[in-house]
Formats: C-alpha cells, sequence, structure tokens
C-alpha cells in the first residue's frame, strides 16, 4: 500500500534536514532556497514496539516492520500558483501525496536566512495555505463550468455535485482550506475526485531549537491557536537534534543523548506514528515461526481486503480469518493459551480488521 505524506513548507525551514533523519537518504541540504528540485522520496519503517515483544514470544526467523513513504518536496514561494518558482512543479508533487506535513519555523538562528527575512511561522503558514487555496479555486472553478454543461440534463446527481463545487468554491474564497468544511460520506467521495490539495489531512511540524524541543516555545503556541478549527495535528521537533541523533553511531550513545535532553524517544519516532495515523491506517500482524510481520491497512477494512494486502488470491479465495487480539496474546503468552481463554475468533467476509490483530487466514483458489 504506497501511501505517501508530503512534506512541505517554505525554503531554509528544515524540511531536507527532517527528510534525512526520516529516510537516512542525504538530501542535499544547504543555506539556500531551491536547494531541493526534484522531490526526493524515503520509504520509512513504521516504529511499533508491539513488534518487538510479539518477536520475543515467537522467536522468527525475521521481522518485518510496516513502511509508508515520505515526499520532501522542492520549497514553496509567493506566487507558486502562478508558476513562480518551481510553483507548477510543487503543485504537481503535492498533489500525488495522500496527507501533508507542513514544516514551520519556529526558532531563531541569524546565521540561516529565512526567505522573507524574519521568523514568523503563522506568515509562513498563510503563504503556503494562500498558494493552496489558490490552486484549489482554480480546479473548482474547472470543476463547476463542467458541470454545468451536464446539469442542464436534469442528471441529479450532477446537480447535487454541481453544489457542493459551488459551496466549496465560496469557502476557499473566503480564505479557508477544504479540510475545514464538513461533508457528508456521499460528498467525500465527491471531493475525493475533485483532488483539491487543501482537502488533505495535515500534521503542522513546529521545527524548534534544543531549548524548545521539550515543552515548546511562543511561536509554538501561536501556531497551536491558529490551526486550532483547522482539525490538524501539531507536531514539536528539533530537525537540528534529530540530524545530532542520527550521527551517534550506538543505540546507548543515542539514549544517553536523548536523557540529557530529557527526551524518550526521538522526535522522527512520533513524527512517523503520528504520519501514519494521519493516513487513517491501521496495523494487524502475522505471526509465525518463519515471520512476523506489521501490514498495512486503511482504517475500516473488512478481514478479506487486509488478506488482499498479503496477495490478492487471499482476497478472491477468502474462507475465514482466524483473530487474536495483540494484548491477550502479549498478556497470556502463546496461540494455545489465547484458545484455551477463548478469545480465539473465527471471523467471516464481514468482519472489520481492528488495530493490532494478529491474523491467520484461510483460502481457497
Amino acid at each position: 500500500m504506497a501511501l505517501k505524506c508530503g512534506i512541505v513548507g517554505l525554503p531554509n525551514v528544515g524540511k531536507s534536514t527532517l527528510f534525512n533523519c526520516l529516510s537516512n537518504a542525504k538530501a542535499q541540504s544547504a543555506n539556500f532556497p531551491f536547494c531541493t528540485i526534484e522531490p526526493n522520496v524515503g520509504t520509512i519503517s513504521v516504529p511499533d514496539p508491539r513488534l518487538e515483544e510479539l518477536e520475543k514470544l515467537v522467536n522468527p526467523q525475521r521481522v518485518v516492520p510496516t513502511t509508508m513513504e515520505i515526499v520532501d518536496i522542492a520549497g514553496l514561494v509567493k506566487g507558486a500558483s502562478k508558476g513562480e518558482g518551481l510553483g507548477n512543479q510543487f503543485l504537481a508533487n503535492i498533489r500525488e501525496t495522500d496527507a501533508i506535513i507542513h514544516v514551520l519555523r519556529c526558532f531563531d538562528n541569524d546565521n540561516i536566512v529565512h526567505v522573507d527575512g524574519s521568523i514568523d511561522p503563522i506568515r509562513d503558514k498563510e503563504v503556503i495555505d494562500y498558494e493552496l487555496q489558490l490552486k484549489d479555486l482554480e480546479t473548482i472553478e474547472k470543476r463547476i463550468n463542467g458541470l454545468s454543461r451536464v446539469v442542464k440534463s436534469g442528471d441529479k446527481d450532477a446537480v447535487q455535485q454541481y453544489d457542493l463545487a459551488e459551496k466549496i468554491k465560496n469557502h476557499i474564497e473566503g480564505g479557508n482550506s477544504v479540510r475545514t468544511l464538513e461533508f457528508s460520506e456521499k460528498e467525500e467521495k465527491w471531493v475525493k475526485e475533485f483532488q483539491l490539495i487543501t482537502s488533505k489531512p495535515v500534521l503542522y511540524l513546529c521545527n524548534v531549537d534544543e531549548a524548545s524541543v521539550k515543552s515548546g516555545n511562543a511561536y509554538v503556541e501561536k501556531v497551536k491557536e491558529a490551526v486550532k478549527d483547522e482539525n490538524a495535528e501539531v507536531l514539536v521537533i528539533g530537525a537540528q537534534i534529530e540530524a545530532d541523533i542520527m550521527e551517534l553511531e550506538t543505540y546507548e550513545e543515542r539514549q544517553m543523548f536523548l536523557e540529557e535532553l530529557g527526551l524518550e524517544e526521538p522526535g522522527v519516532n512520533r513524527l512517523i506514528r503520528t504520519a501514519y495515523k494521519l493516513l487513517d491506517l491501521d496495523t494487524y500482524f502475522t505471526a509465525g515461526e518463519k515471520e512476523v510481520r506489521a501490514w498495512t491497512v486503511k482504517k475500516g477494512s473488512t478481514g478479506p481486503q487486509a488478506a488482499g494486502v498479503i496477495h490478492t488470491d487471499f482476497e478472491k479465495g477468502f474462507i475465514r480469518a482466524e483473530v487474536m487480539k495483540y494484548a491477550d496474546f502479549a498478556s497470556l503468552g502463546s496461540e494455545n493459551a489465547v484458545k484455551e481463554a477463548g478469545k480465539f475468533k473465527i471471523e467471516g467476509k464481514e468482519y472489520i480488521v481492528e488495530d493490532g490483530d494478529i491474523m491467520h487466514f484461510r483460502f481457497n483458489v
């Protein structure tokens, strides 16, 4: 399941430094705008302590975590919606992602230039919001023009889509992102078809200095206040600190460094888990002597859909799923113990997979 989170932000806010930490890829990182021109794509493992526990209990030959893709997209500038800078390329790249990690500079450092000459994360956020909204306005106006011809034929769906498009257009013209609107289930499907950038879920990532990494700062508080009605996540991370952690060779050295900062784990671990949640994903596990593995499914997936993630034949020939809850398996220690406790379930095609399920599929092809 190749779901992507796009890292966006103005030039020099720490996007590429962060991407390097996430993927261990060495995206060029320099003190001038447009250092990143082509989007860098990294496939990253999602840290999950449950896998470590399953490894201890099952003792498999190998352990495979679940993954997702992170895309580092070129810095945006004013006028991007009209093609300024690398605007058109940026907007095409971001349209292909499923969620947005919007990096905001929330630290002072005279040695790192800011494209607008001063530090103001709210202004930076509004610059990018404005450009994305302008592009969405252009997209929705084209859709309205296309629908207006079909509406004349009296097509009921076309009329409803037209009304929805007009509602979205008015909302954007008011300076709002599409994600701040509420939609019915039917409307959600149409909104996806409209391919609007500001309808994507967003995580605001406040990039701070070392002194602010544990409890934030005044810049972070301003961001939280500015986005409180957006239904968006806000996360605080120090990209340079994460880079310093990556330079340390041993796990012990990294832990000592984290303890000195008063942190329990690297910020990138929190970021990856938050991005995974942002994509509306769940994890289920398969566990056997050969392999313990985490699999990714969209929240609300059925048993056959989950089986299809392993192989399409599993979905086509699905008979049933044998299901244990991770918490039961971890506390009781084995499949037999789970069975004896009456907590081993046989589920059919209508079963909705829950995060942490340990599953074994029976199928026939």
